[in-house]
């Protein structure tokens, strides 16, 4: 197997934990380029290639002389290969299918905290964060989590079939940043969806990631990265 170079921000975990997540799970040989020394700069100078194959913005995978970008479309390209996914086309299309889901729900999460802008600082759309949270906690996460519960209920604690996938790695992920942006709202909101909360601990559990966990390779969530939290948009306390 071929060592695996992934190129993300360094100091957020981000679009590229979730990717990080499988490569952890499966043991693979890789490399998070950017933080080691130069890394920020070799990761730009991709970016900023010539080349008409040049990737948008982080993440993205080089593995060989292959270079995939985009979260969801790294992670359809590693599953087969990191055993996370089928390597029958509709099994795969359908992992596929639930980590775009999860991906727009991310981007809703994003946009609670950066509702106007993504180059405007938080403090520049505080009103409007608050009022983008608020129908976030209310109806968005509701929303999604009760379908994701359906799925994980119906398939008997995995969302895509009867075995782990990476999608399954995805919704740890996302339901460990809204516990950190949003507790108070997921102390009420989390209990309604028992088979989520018995996969997240699940995964948590599983020795590879338990140790990954533990590690310093698992960058905290701070409040820098996707998910954050602010207080003000957490809802009232009580």
């Amino acid at each position: 197997m071929k060592r695996y170079e992934l190129y993300y921000w360094p100091g957020i975990q981000g679009r590229g934990e979730f990717v990080r997540l499988a490569l952890e799970l499966a043991g693979a040989d890789y490399l998070d380029v950017a933080r080691g020394r130069g890394g920020v700069g070799a990761m730009q100078r991709l970016m900023d290639a010539g080349s008409a194959q040049r990737p948008f913005a982080p993440p993205f995978l080089r593995c060989g002389r292959q270079l995939v970008a985009q979260t969801a479309n790294i992670l359809l390209f590693l599953g087969p290969r990191l055993e996370l996914a089928s390597a029958q086309e509709a099994a795969r299309l359908r992992v596929h299918q639930l980590q775009l889901t999860l991906m727009d729900f991310v981007l809703e999460a994003h946009d609670t905290h950066h509702p106007v802008g993504a180059g405007l600082y938080y403090e520049e759309q505080k009103r409007e964060a608050k009022r983008r949270a608020a129908d976030f906690r209310a109806q968005r996460t509701p929303k999604f989590l009760a379908y994701f519960e359906s799925l994980a209920e119906a398939n008997r604690g995995w969302l895509g079939g009867r075995r782990l996938s990476y999608a399954d790695l995805s919704m740890f992920q996302v339901l460990a940043g809204l516990r950190y942006a949003f507790p108070r709202a997921m102390r009420s909101i989390e209990p309604a969806h028992p088979h989520l909360s018995a996969l997240h601990e699940r995964v948590a559990a599983l020795p590879r990631i338990a140790a990954y966990l533990e590690s310093k390779r698992r960058i905290p969530f701070n409040e820098q990265g996707i998910f954050r939290h602010y207080p003000e948009l957490d809802g009232p306390a009580g």
